[in-house]
This record gives C-alpha cells, sequence and structure tokens, in this order.
C-alpha cells in the first residue's frame, strides 16, 4: 500500500480538488490519503479562536462565517445542487458554532486543538464526498479516533503502539481500496482533541506510513519537488533530486519549509521512501527522500527562518556561565514551547535565538529571575549548507550581523532584517 499527502494548497479551490480526483484515479495499489485543511482555513481557525478567547464571541462566530463561506463556494463547484453543497458543510459548521457559543475560553491550548482541528474533518468530508461522487470508491476516517498521543495541546506526540491498534482495526484493504484521513490531528486517550504542531499533516502520513508498512509515502506540493533554496525568497533554484533522511533531517532542523521536522523519523525507521512532487505537474518525478544517494547534494542550499528574536542572558550575579545556567535556560525555553533555532555562550553571557512566539514574553519574565535580559527582534536567520565564499558574500553583503557561526559544510548568519 502507499500513502498520499495533500497538503492546504492542493485543496484550497475546486479546481484542486478535481485535480486530487484526477491523481487519485489512476492508483491500483491500496491508498490511504491524508488530507490538510483548506487553503488558509488553520488561520482563519486562529483568528476565530483568538476571538474566542477573547470571549467576544460575535466576533468570533462572524469570522466562523467567513470560513463557512468559503468552504460553501468550493461546494457549489464541486457538487450539482445547493443542497448537496450545504450538506457537506453545514453540520460541522453548526457543530462548531455551538462549541463556541457554549464554551468559555480557559485554556488556549486545549481550545486550540478542539477548534482549530474542525478545519481537517470538515475539508475530508468534503474531498471523500466528491471522490465518491466521481466514482472513486473511499471510506472517510477520524483521525481523532485512530491516532492517539499525548496530552500536549498543539504539538502532541503520538502513541504508535495504541495509534497502531486503533488504524490497523480501522483499515481493511480487501473492503475498501482507498481510505482518507485528516493531516494534523488526533486525540488523547481521554478522546480530547489534539494537534501534532503546525504542518503536522507531513508527520501524520509518516506515522500512517509508519504503522500500516506503506510501500512509500508521496508529499504532494506546490513546488517540483524539494529546491535548494525556497523560490519566493531566492532567484535561480534548483531541484534535488534524491537525498538521504540524514539529508533532510538537518534541512528541517534548520527551519526548510518543505518538510516537517517530526516527518523522517517514522519513515527512516522503516526504509520507506518519501516522494515529494509536484501536485501541478503529477507526471513528473519531483524528489524522494532514501536511506542513500547516489551523490551527495551538490549545490548550497539555502534555508531563511523569519520572524526570529536574539536573547542575550547575563547571570545576575556575574558568575561564570557553566552548565547549571544552560540547564535553566533550555528548561525554560522546553517550558515555554520555544525552538532554538542557534544558540551561543561565552564565559559569562548566553545567546539563543527563538522564534518570535505568543510564549516568548512570559518565558523572558522567567528567565529574568536568574538573568539580565536584553533581546534584539525583527531578524532572519540564514543556513547555508554548502557554504562557498560567493554565496556568503552575496546573501550577507550590506547586511548587520549580529551573531554568525561556521563549520566545515555549514554556515549560519543572524541579520536585521532588509
Amino acid at each position: 500500500m502507499i500513502v498520499y499527502k495533500f497538503g492546504g494548497a492542493s485543496v484550497r479551490s475546486a479546481e484542486g480538488i478535481k485535480n486530487i480526483a484526477s491523481i487519485v484515479s489512476g492508483v491500483k495499489e491500496p491508498l490511504f490519503i491524508v488530507v490538510s485543511a483548506m487553503g488558509k482555513t488553520t488561520n482563519a481557525m486562529e483568528a476565530v479562536l483568538e476571538n474566542f478567547m477573547k470571549a467576544d464571541k460575535k466576533a468570533a462566530v462572524d469570522k466562523l462565517n467567513e470560513v463557512e463561506n468559503y468552504h460553501l463556494d468550493i461546494c457549489r463547484e464541486l457538487f450539482d445542487t445547493e443542497e448537496e453543497a450545504s450538506k457537506m458543510s453545514d453540520p460541522l459548521f453548526y457543530e462548531l458554532e455551538q462549541l463556541i457559543l457554549n464554551g468559555i475560553g480557559d485554556d488556549y491550548d486545549s481550545w486550540y486543538d478542539r477548534i482549530v482541528s474542525y478545519g481537517e474533518i470538515i475539508s475530508t468530508s468534503i474531498v471523500s464526498a466528491y471522490l465518491n461522487k466521481k466514482g472513486i470508491a473511499n471510506k472517510w476516517l477520524d483521525m481523532r479516533k485512530l491516532l492517539i498521543t499525548d496530552s500536549n495541546f498543539r504539538e502532541a506526540n503520538v502513541n504508535m503502539n495504541e495509534s497502531q491498534k486503533k488504524l490497523k482495526a480501522a483499515v481493511n484493504f480487501s473492503e475498501s481500496n482507498i481510505y482518507i484521513g485528516q493531516g494534523f490531528i488526533g486525540a488523547n486517550m481521554k478522546g480530547s482533541p489534539t494537534t501534532l504542531g503546525r504542518e503536522g499533516s507531513d508527520y501524520t502520513a509518516a506515522v500512517v506510513g509508519n504503522l500500516l508498512n506503506a510501500d512509500s509515502v508521496s508529499i504532494w506540493k506546490d513546488v517540483p519537488g524539494i529546491l535548494n533554496a525556497d523560490p519566493r525568497l531566492f532567484p535561480d533554484t534548483v531541484l534535488i533530486p534524491e537525498l538521504t533522511y540524514k539529508d533532510a533531517v538537518e534541512l528541517a532542523y534548520s527551519g526548510a519549509q518543505i518538510i516537517h521536522p517530526k516527518t523522517i523519523k517514522p519513515l527512516e525507521n522503516k526504509n520507506i521512501p518519501l516522494y515529494v512532487r509536484p501536485f501541478s505537474t503529477p507526471v513528473e518525478t519531483g524528489s524522494v527522500i532514501k536511506s542513500s544517494t547516489a551523490s551527495p547534494i551538490h549545490v548550497p542550499v539555502l534555508i531563511l527562518r523569519t520572524n526570529q528574536i536574539l536573547i542575550s542572558l547575563l547571570p545576575l550575579d556575574f558568575s561564570f556561565v557553566l552548565e547549571e545556567s544552560l540547564l535553566k535556560v533550555f528548561a525554560v525555553m522546553n517550558k515555554h514551547r520555544l525552538k532554538i533555532s542557534a544558540i551561543q555562550s561565552s564565559a559569562v553571557s548566553i545567546s539563543v535565538c527563538v522564534d518570535n512566539t505568543r510564549y516568548l514574553w512570559t518565558a523572558m519574565d522567567e528567565l529574568s529571575n536568574d538573568f539580565k535580559v536584553k533581546y534584539n527582534d525583527n531578524l532572519e536567520l540564514l543556513t547555508i549548507r554548502g557554504k562557498t565564499d560567493d554565496v556568503i558574500e552575496k546573501y550577507t553583503k550590506g547586511r548587520k550581523i549580529l551573531l554568525s557561526q561556521s563549520t566545515r559544510r555549514i554556515a549560519r548568519f543572524l541579520m536585521s532584517v532588509k
């Protein structure tokens, strides 16, 4: 069997969903399809949540109505009658509206998972119904009942053993050749919805591939495959046709958006190849990630992380920075879910580069108990893998560099925004 994952860009329009039907119609093997929320629905659901948490339920429902109208417009292009189109989304949006009107926003993270997870439930319901309408028989699954996680809301960890029991009991390819499930979402042992972190649908596809012993996993993207840089940020990008699991982990860790950081491990553990294929031109081969390749990556890879903050810490008692201070910093960062992009220390100071998130200021307040805290915001972190002097000069010239690190292969520069 094989796994296909279609992201938000693939299902942002009726044409995209029709293209999924075209791609899937040619598949003969047993197939498990993982689908993300449509377009920018996750962002829109976050806006609904923000209003809900402020107890502004009217604003939350108004925003929810905008999301519903977006989905309804897509359904009108896919189904023959207004009744059919409305049936695809009305019950789920009504259910979500009641949740908002009757709920109390007491815990942001758990409510995030309860509300935002509906984006995937709605999108997969529409895709499944449309495929059935086109004669592509499939069975819809609710991954909140099958992917069992811990209770680390917003970045839940999958319990592989429990999930395997549930998933294998639900999937029988002798009954249906195609199953459709949601990316990004699951539930804890009590049944409370959880999410796996932003862009977690890739991870879902990898977990499903691992648990069902897939021959391959394919992620369909709006790019030709894995490129050496984001084409929206850098000119003259080139395709990397193949790379190893190790290469992919390094790129993901550095901030490459093409693959979710947690995606590789479940595939590497069972030696399952991961294909990144172009959604708009499915006949092209794209890129593959596997255990070994014929040759190493031969071009510099550029990865830019935006919205970074550099936090500089100096112990209040002016003591030397020892392991104890580093442990304090890492403990606070982990507690407040801050991802460290780069770290540098001297005898009396520690500097960490992190993503600018909603948890940042609370973390800095806590750090101020033991450290004098300074920060620089509005920064970008550029990682160059396969560095050359010419490439470094080209992309750092004229920029104010606050932190730089270099090894034999990789250079990193934390810079002010142009």
